[in-house]
């Protein structure tokens, strides 16, 4: 197997939750976050997880790419069941299946964006992704700013190297975490319009934590969550 793009899910589901929930110790006792999150998402699917801030979309988001565990209830992502897997496990299914942006954009300071663009594939193994990465960053619109480091980059040109990152290693799912919160309302539009391209073109499933309205209305499905509950799923 091409270590740097993994044979693709092919499932119908590629991502399903069922009676997920998620506590924490606080001062005042038990501090309940998620509760009884039930849902299946499609593969190609674009969806936008919506709600209050603190209603727990974070959290969510965050369970299920892998990154943190529920206190009960189960979570499968491209066939794997992740609430089974150690940090170990839920790390490689994430190398094979996962890409990531984020609101604060996570570029590495000290690499060019050629460079922070070829990490997915570094990761992977890959050493000879130069092109590739090259390419993608052209595809964003940032073919001349290749060897520019992420200082000498606008807002929406972070996100922009950010982006190409995601989907240089062909995830079968992008999570992204209020991609558009840091930047004005034109560029998170471009921003959205270059999102939603990209899927199109790859049939990559989109799961977007937004507080944006233009972003989650132009997605298939929104679910909204109220304090730890899904509440509406339209």
């Amino acid at each position: 197997m091409d270590n740097a793009h993994p044979a693709p899910f092919t499932g119908p589901a590629i991502l399903a939750a069922s009676g997920l929930g998620k506590t924490v110790a606080s001062a005042d006792g038990e501090l309940r976050i998620l509760d009884g999150m039930t849902f299946s998402i499609d593969r190609g699917e674009t969806v936008a997880v919506v709600g209050a801030s603190g209603s727990g979309k974070s959290t969510l988001l965050s369970i299920l790419a892998g990154l943190d565990t529920p206190s009960r209830g189960t979570v499968e992502l491209c066939g794997a069941r992740l609430d089974l897997l150690d940090e170990d496990g839920r790390a490689a299914v994430r190398g094979a299946h996962v890409g990531f942006v984020f609101q604060s954009f996570q570029l590495l300071p000290s690499l060019t964006a050629l460079e922070n663009t070829l990490l997915p594939l570094e990761v992977l193994g890959r050493r000879d992704g130069a092109d590739e990465a090259r390419e993608w960053l052209e595809r964003v619109g940032l073919g001349a700013r290749l060897n520019h480091y992420p200082r000498q980059l606008s807002g929406g040109e972070q996100q922009r190297v950010a982006i190409a990152r995601a989907f240089v290693a062909r995830p079968d799912v992008l999570f992204a975490d209020e991609p558009t919160g840091n930047l004005d309302s034109a560029t998170g539009r471009k921003i959205i319009d270059l999102l939603l391209d990209i899927h199109l073109g790859q049939n990559t499933t989109l799961v977007l934590v937004t507080h944006d309205a233009a972003l989650a209305a132009a997605c298939q499905r929104q679910l909204e969550i109220s304090d730890g509950r899904l509440v509406n799923d339209r």
